[in-house]
C-alpha cells in the first residue's frame, strides 16, 4: 500500500522505522506537528519524526492544523491507501479521515477499551495495572473508540517508570503496526468493534495531578512518582520551593514518620506517608540537575521534624 505516516515524538520513530524497513509498503510522506521552540535559546526544532523522515528522504508535511486546505490538497494528491498514526498530537477532522481509502489506523499504547486518551501509559502505572499493551484501531471521530485490528501485551514491572514502559511499547507496537498494515493490505485482518464494558479514560496528566499527596499510602506515592517520570515529573514542596521526585522506594517496615515528615541520615532520606515511609533516592531541586537525595539533604541541612508538601 501507499502510506502517509502521521506522528511527532520520539516514541513514534520506531514505528516509522518498521514501516520503512518492511519493504512491503511505500511510505510516501510523513505528517507531523510544526517545528516547536526548544532549549534555552527557544530555537525552532523539527520533531523527531520529521528528522527521521528527512534522513530517509521522505516528504514531510507540517500543517498548523490537519484541516488546513493546502495540507488536505496535498494529501489528496498523494492519494494514500492508508495512514498509520502514532502520537501525532492533533485531532483529525472528518474531511481528512475520508481521504485514504482504508482509513487512518492508530497505534495506541493500551489494551483498548482501557485507557482511552492522551496518557494511557501514565494512567496504567498510576492505577497499579499489572498488564498493559498496545492496540491498532481504525480511527473514528470518537476518542480512541474505533474497531481494533490487533493487540500486543506487555507486563508492567515493579520498578517501571512511564518512560521505561513507553520505550518497550514503542518497539513492540512498531511490529504490531507493520503487521497490521500487512493484514489490511492482504485482507487477512478485520477490525473488531470494542466492547462497551471496561472503558477507562486517560486524559493528559497535569502538573497538579503530579503533585504527591503524602497522606496517601506509600504504594500510591510510588505509583505517582513512577507514572509521572519523566513527564510531567512528580513533585512536592520543601521550604516553599518545588522539589521534583525522581525515584522513591516504599519501606514497609518503617512506620514512625508522619505524612510528609522528613528524616535524613548520613546516606539515606526518608519521608512518611499515610501508611509507611518511602526512601527518597533521587530528587531535582528547582533550577538544579537531578541528584542523589542524600547529597541534596546534606546541602539543604535538613533539621529534625521538617516537612515536605506544606
Amino acid at each position: 500500500m501507499k502510506l502517509v505516516f502521521a506522528g511527532t515524538p520520539e516514541v513514534a520513530v520506531p514505528a516509522l522505522d518498521a514501516l520503512i524497513a518492511s519493504g512491503r509498503h511505500e511510505v510516501a510522506a510523513v505528517v507531523t506537528r510544526p517545528d516547536a521552540p526548544a532549549g534555552r535559546g527557544r530555537r525552532l526544532v523539527a520533531s523527531p519524526v520529521a528528522e527521521r523522515a528527512e534522513e530517509a528522504g521522505i516528504e514531510v508535511l507540517k500543517p498548523a492544523k490537519p484541516r488546513d486546505p493546502d495540507f488536505l490538497e496535498r494529501l489528496r494528491e498523494i492519494a494514500p491507501d492508508c495512514c498509520p498514526v502514532v502520537a501525532y498530537g492533533a485531532l483529525l477532522p472528518r474531511v481528512a479521515l475520508d481521504v485514504p481509502a482504508r482509513g487512518w489506523v492508530n497505534l495506541h499504547f493500551s489494551l483498548l477499551p482501557a485507557w482511552r486518551g492522551a496518557a494511557p501509559v501514565q494512567h496504567a502505572l498510576m492505577a497499579g495495572d499489572e498488564i498493559t499493551g498496545a492496540s491498532t484501531f481504525l480511527i473514528e471521530e470518537g476518542l480512541d473508540s474505533g474497531p481494533v485490528y490487533g493487540t500486543v501485551t506487555e507486563t508492567i514491572r515493579p520498578t517501571d517508570t512511564s518512560g521505561d514502559l513507553l520505550t518497550r511499547l514503542a518497539f513492540a507496537g512498531a511490529g504490531l503496526l507493520a503487521a497490521t498494515m500487512d493484514g489490511i493490505e492482504d485482507g487477512s485482518l478485520a477490525a473488531v468493534p470494542q466492547p462497551g464494558e471496561g472503558v477507562t479514560l486517560a486524559p493528559k496528566i497535569s502538573v497538579e495531578d503530579a503533585r504527591v499527596d503524602w497522606t496517601a499510602p506509600a504504594l500510591r506515592v510510588d505509583r505517582v512518582v513512577r507514572g509521572c517520570t519523566p513527564a510531567p515529573g512528580a513533585w512536592t514542596t520543601f521550604r516553599g520551593e518545588r522539589l521534583k521526585l525522581v525515584h522513591v522506594v516504599p519501606l514497609p517496615d518503617r512506620t514512625d514518620l508522619a505524612p510528609g515528615q522528613l528524616a535524613a541520615g548520613k546516606n539515606n532520606v526518608y519521608i512518611g506517608t499515610g501508611s509507611h515511609a518511602v526512601e527518597l533516592l533521587w530528587v531535582q531541586a528547582q533550577g538544579k540537575k537531578p541528584m542523589r537525595a542524600a547529597d541534596w539533604a546534606r546541602g539543604a541541612r535538613i533539621t529534625e521534624g521538617e516537612q515536605v508538601g506544606d
